[in-house]
């Protein structure tokens, strides 16, 4: 696991510091810069861009890491080869596109028209997305994930955090602001570029005849079938979001947003971790050690579980502090419930450790893509069904339930196929440990101001965490790496 700790502790750092600057964008900056309809409208188009982003990459991130493996040369090649396929998917989602544009126009007409502006927007980051997405394979296959997480986590953000900042101060137009979003994620491309060929892993190379005998079309043939289900797993995250906008509203959608990023701080270190397990579980597949995964499956379980209930018990406990910092809380405060909601639904997730990742490098991976798309299509009806009853709360809800179902599903396959299993009585104390957590939001006086408040639960939750986790012996790990590092740092 040293390879996977050194690059989970780096990329883990910092996708924090892009929790940072989210933070102070989506709870403070954009709520004060930005009516609700405008931000509404601002988180509205990156969705709809970011959701095409896996049908036009036509699964090559996935095809990446299983195959370059089996490459011991000609990975420059493969980069390139990779990059064209996945063009050719953006020219056929382009088309799709406009082929069907008057019914996305009908989609948001009657409550979000705002949206029908800067549909061109949408397609421009899409293109700088899935281009930055095929780098993020390759540079993973290589396990390099720090770097472009930065790009991807923090300078996306700050160039955001520039872009709103300039129409604060009156410099540019809210059209303008939207127009900037493209310049945004072209620079972060920009960006995971030039580090790559720093590295002198990228070199223009069209020789895709000299990969061995078969390579290219098994290559396609795996990236085809494993795309739908990577397309249907982020429109299960994006869906909900783009629901609301059409079927309620943008402010609803505004509200849903800002609670949505609440919620996933708690999964921020399942996403650092899967990232540098992907090509390690590819590379036992390779060779058969399926004892292995099941060590790494169950190791991943615990440890994401462990730090993100704590996560979870400090963000519920201090809810009502946080959304007291909110410009206009009296407006998105209503979405209260909507991050415990989705924070939970992140929880099952990260409990169920890298079931997914699993699936795509076994040879059971056509599974992933049945189960994925049915549950894409579960969600929808879902949504269709709670929203116009519960509301903002309904979407989260759905996803909340869609996410256990969906995990449970791919739990009971992988068990009876593999016999891998993530769970064991650690599980169960570490879930004790967690629920111990949760008593801390219970102190609540009204005398204390809400940063004092959010300074005194927070310890309260953490002391209550650490006190738990030493009476039923959890957590060791982690705290054993804590005094090493303490211990490095001192005199």
């Amino acid at each position: 696991m040293s390879k996977i700790a050194q690059q989970s502790i780096q990329t883990t750092i910092f996708s924090y510091i892009g929790v940072v600057l989210g933070y102070i964008n989506v709870l403070w900056l954009y709520p004060y810069a930005l009516d609700a309809t405008e931000l509404g409208t601002f988180r509205t188009i990156q969705d709809l861009g970011l959701l095409f982003v896996p049908f036009a990459q036509l699964g090559v991130g996935h095809g990446i890491t299983r195959f370059f493996p089996k490459l011991e040369k000609n990975q420059s090649a493969f980069l390139s080869y990779s990059l064209a396929f996945s063009l050719l998917g953006f020219v056929a989602v382009s088309l799709i596109f406009f082929g069907l544009k008057d019914q996305i126009i009908g989609l948001f007409a009657n409550n979000s028209p705002e949206v029908i502006n800067f549909l061109g927007v949408v397609l421009l980051i899409t293109l700088f997305a899935l281009l930055s997405s095929v780098l993020d394979a390759y540079s993973r296959s290589y396990l390099k994930v720090a770097i472009p997480t930065f790009f991807r986590e923090v300078f996306l953000r700050l160039l955001t955090s520039v872009l709103v900042g300039i129409y604060l101060l009156d410099w540019i137009g809210f059209d303008e602001v939207m127009q900037g979003l493209v310049a945004v994620y072209g620079f972060a491309l920009f960006g995971v570029l030039v580090y790559l060929i720093w590295l002198g892993k990228v070199e223009l190379d069209f020789s895709w005849k000299s990969f061995p005998k078969g390579f290219r079309s098994s290559f396609i043939r795996f990236s085809l079938i494993t795309f739908l289900a990577t397309a249907a797993s982020t429109l299960i995250m994006k869906i909900d979001s783009i629901m609301v906008s059409s079927m309620v509203s943008l402010e609803a959608n505004a509200i849903y947003s800002i609670a949505f990023y609440m919620a996933l701080v708690v999964e921020l270190p399942r996403r650092a971790i899967s990232q540098v397990a992907m090509p390690v579980i590819a590379d036992h597949f390779a060779k058969n050690q399926i004892e292995e995964i099941n060590k790494l499956y169950r190791q991943i379980s615990n440890r994401q579980l462990y730090i993100c209930l704590l996560l979870f018990a400090l963000i519920w406990s201090n809810i009502d502090s946080i959304y007291h910092f909110v410009p206009n809380r009296e407006i998105y405060q209503a979405g209260k419930w909507v991050v415990f909601y989705i924070a939970l639904g992140k929880i099952f997730d990260v409990a169920f450790s890298v079931n997914s990742e699993i699936l795509v490098f076994s040879r059971y991976y056509r599974f992933n893509l049945v189960l994925t798309i049915a549950m894409s299509i579960l969600i929808i009806v879902v949504n269709y069904w709670l929203i116009p009853i519960f509301g903002i709360e309904g979407a989260a809800i759905g996803s909340a339930g869609v996410m256990l179902a969906f995990n449970l599903v791919k739990y009971g396959y992988l068990k009876y196929r593999l016999q891998v299993d993530p769970f064991s009585l650690e599980t169960l104390k570490i879930l004790l440990v967690g629920f111990t957590a949760f008593l801390g939001m219970f102190f609540n006086p009204e005398s204390l101001t809400p940063i004092l408040l959010i300074v005194i639960k927070s310890m309260l939750v953490l002391g209550l965490f650490l006190m738990m986790s030493r009476l039923v012996g959890v957590g060791k790990d982690e705290r054993n790496w804590i005094k090493s590092k303490l211990k490095k740092s001192g005199p």
